[in-house]
């Protein structure tokens, strides 16, 4: 009777981890959207989770990592990312250092990256850009180097069961491209680079802040769902890309992207009062082309996880993801946009927001506890702790590798 029960229980094991039966193989993740919620390999995230009587179920918390396959073509300002520990860049080691942090993202419940295909300021904030930063070539055509280092992190995202929001376009970068066919080109190209490989866990944001700085009329606020009608057209039914766009912090999108987009991205830069954030998303639901749609924030940059409101906690309220955005100072630790870039989880900024985002959907960690899991400093000085880190009644989309080792844990408590 004994195993008889514990065989239940391994059974139960199964069934909570969403493993394959027997004799099928397990699939690839496949992002979908059902009204406002996102679900990964046919349920929603965070399947169940409630956090202080808020849904979290269908939410999509994401993290903006633009710079994961980040080079310069510039001779003259290649220079200034170099590591400190080689004085040089090294753009393979800026993207292996970003797939080994990946799992420790995914152990603590974020499901989702921002990578763009022109990075974002290596400074932070800039106003002028004059290196040269573009899987896309100015005719159009894209780099491979560039796609070969995208294709390690949708790899390991696809594996991890997390889905990439994949920016094309960054203000101050879409210039390199010489006219308005190159950038159709552009787009043609990574729709058809994304389809050839069959991800399915990836959704396309044409460009970063569309209302902000782009050369080419077609990238701005007027005619951008254009192109966002062009990338839904590869594909059909659930096979179909997803697409949408973004626009500055504070802003919301105008009616011709509301009503071509598969989901709504807003930015929280400058918007100091977490009120604010309700209210954009509020008013966002009332523009004219809305109907039920995901609504998340991937990029913010504030922090404040400590007090009773913020702007995460505010996103939840009107149930809208939320998206983490430190840029960082260029030093190799703090940050995750200013070049070079330390991808763990190291300092103050990012353990409070992991230790908040493993509180809200209610992650399961190792036996050692919460804390010492969350809040650990660096990913590598502990890889077997962060593998056994799982998510518990938040699993949707859980990849096997995980859930064997959720298995493990739980026969270690039936003894």
């Amino acid at each position: 009777m004994p195993h008889r029960r514990c065989a239940e229980r391994i059974v139960c094991l199964f069934c909570l981890c969403g493993l394959p039966a027997c004799g099928q193989t397990a699939e690839r993740t496949r992002v979908t959207i059902v009204g406002e919620a996102f679900h990964i390999n046919g349920r929603p995230t965070y399947q169940g989770c409630v956090w202080e009587g808020r849904r979290i179920e269908g939410l999509l918390f994401n993290a903006r990592v633009v710079q994961g396959i980040f080079d310069d073509l510039n001779p003259e300002t290649v220079g200034q990312w170099a590591y400190p520990d080689t004085g040089v860049w090294d753009p393979d080691r800026n993207t292996n250092e970003f797939v080994a942090a990946m799992s420790h993202w995914r152990s603590h419940g974020l499901l989702a990256v921002t990578v763009n295909l022109q990075g974002g300021c290596p400074h932070g904030y800039c106003s002028s850009q004059p290196w040269i930063n573009s899987a896309i070539a100015p005719d159009g055509q894209l780099r491979p180097a560039y796609m070969q280092r995208l294709q390690r992190i949708c790899d390991r995202a696809d594996a991890l069961g997390m889905v990439v929001i994949l920016g094309l376009f960054y203000f101050g970068q879409d210039q390199t491209l010489v006219d308005e066919a190159a950038v159709v080109r552009g787009v043609d190209n990574v729709a058809t680079w994304l389809q050839e490989r069959g991800y399915r866990n990836v959704v396309v944001e044409i460009n970063n802040e569309c209302d902000l700085g782009y050369e080419h009329a077609i990238l701005q606020p007027a005619r951008v769902h254009e192109l966002i009608q062009r990338v839904q057209s590869y594909g059909s039914g659930d096979d179909r890309l997803l697409a949408g766009t973004s626009f500055s912090g504070g802003a919301l999108p105008t009616p011709n992207v509301v009503a071509q987009s598969d989901f709504i991205l807003l930015h929280g830069n400058g918007v100091d009062q977490p009120q604010r954030i309700r209210e954009m998303v509020a008013r966002t639901r009332q523009l004219p082309g809305y109907r039920p749609m995901p609504i998340l924030f991937n990029e913010d940059d504030h922090f404040d996880f400590d007090r009773p409101d913020n702007n995460l906690r505010a996103a939840i309220d009107e149930y809208a993801s939320w998206g983490f955005f430190d840029p960082g100072a260029g030093d190799y630790s703090s940050g995750y946009q200013c070049v070079p870039v330390n991808w763990g989880i190291n300092t103050p900024n990012k353990r409070a927001f992991f230790c908040k985002l493993t509180e809200i959907t209610n992650t399961a960690v190792t036996q050692r506890g919460l804390n010492d899991a969350c809040c650990d400093a660096d990913p590598s000085a502990r890889s077997a702790g962060i593998d056994a880190a799982v998510p518990a009644t938040c699993g949707a989309g859980l990849p096997a590798a995980l859930a064997l080792t959720g298995i493990i844990i739980g026969l270690r408590r039936l003894k």
